[in-house]
């Protein structure tokens, strides 16, 4: 089996306020191969985002990456310097952001930014890469990319600068992509396609994808793993189809009884209790515990880590009886 593309290995990024010490990211670890699709998955604050962000070495002031390593390449990209990993971003790691205009320059024209991509980090000339810009775009199903090349940002809809900004991470034929819920904005069919076209080339081209998400449809077509997480760690993690079938973590059963499906028809919607905690009031053992249908005395220590078969993992004290270990 070929060497992972990514590993991280029990990644704490914290952010010191003047409240304490908030904890977003708290002992995550997982691993991507080459050509591999890991979904990132969770509610929103559960640490999804900063673990993508620390990974590319963009945590600001409070927030530092203060354990754990993160290794690509042979190179723990944790303890590079600014002008190290800058080198990496766009060459051989590429994030695509929920926001696509924190990606685009809104004075730019998209020909301009694109092809500055491009030569920022090959010795190309301006025709070949605006070829391969125009060729990026109509990847992901901009219509007529050659005149839109010509356009500025302003003069797309949120969705048209969406696929804009997942073109320009695709230029350069990178090694890993961080996919920050970057199909949110886009309309069911080109969503559809981005995914389709995403898994293609991770396939064709060996590139690791590291997709997060809130949005359990997605991760079902598209990932070959699934770490869900909750309160900054990873409550379960293993192959999607095992993990997405036979829950073993409470949590992970109430995000999939939440989605709406036709065999459910006129019923009501199942719903996880409560909200998460806050990061600055953590409940002692289990973070889950205040919402848990099945926490008892024992969900008051540090939850166990439980090894199920085929590499499947879950922190629980009382994991569901669906997985098999």
């Amino acid at each position: 089996m070929a060497e992972p593309t990514l590993v991280v290995e029990d990644l704490r990024t914290w952010f010191h306020t003047r409240a304490g010490i908030v904890k977003a990211v708290d002992g995550v670890s997982f691993s991507v191969a080459p050509g591999r699709i890991m979904g990132l998955v969770g509610e929103s604050g559960s640490g999804k985002s900063v673990t993508g962000f620390s990974i590319m070495g963009l945590i600001d002031p409070p927030g530092r990456v203060v354990s754990g390593r993160i290794l690509f390449g042979g190179r723990d990209l944790a303890t590079l310097a600014d002008d190290e990993m800058r080198h990496i971003r766009g060459r051989r790691v590429a994030m695509i952001f929920q926001d696509p205009m924190m990606t685009l320059n809104p004075v730019l024209r998209i020909d301009t930014q694109m092809i500055e991509a491009v030569q920022a980090h090959e010795r190309v000339g301006r025709e070949e890469a605006r070829r391969r810009a125009r060729d990026a775009l109509g990847q992901v199903g901009i219509p007529s990319p050659e005149e839109r090349l010509s356009a500025y940002p302003h003069q797309f809809s949120g969705g048209m600068r969406q696929r804009v900004a997942i073109a320009i991470a695709l230029l350069n034929r990178v090694e890993l992509i961080i996919a920050d819920e970057p199909t949110t904005a886009l309309d069911v069919t080109i969503q559809g396609q981005i995914l389709f076209e995403m898994q293609r080339l991770a396939r064709e081209t060996g590139t690791a994808l590291v997709w997060i998400t809130h949005d359990l449809s997605v991760v079902a077509s598209l990932a070959d793993e699934v770490c869900v997480m909750y309160a900054g760690r990873i409550v379960e993690r293993g192959g999607v189809d095992d993990v997405l079938d036979r829950p073993a973590h409470p949590y992970t059963a109430g995000l999939i009884g939440s989605v709406p499906s036709r065999n459910q028809r006129g019923r009501p919607l199942q719903q996880i209790p409560g909200v998460m905690p806050s990061l600055l009031a953590l409940p002692t053992g289990c973070s889950f515990r205040p919402r848990c249908a099945y926490a008892d005395g024992a969900c008051t220590e540090d939850p166990p880590l439980h090894d199920f078969a085929g590499g499947r993992q879950a922190r629980c004290a009382h994991p569901l009886s669906g997985a098999t270990p």
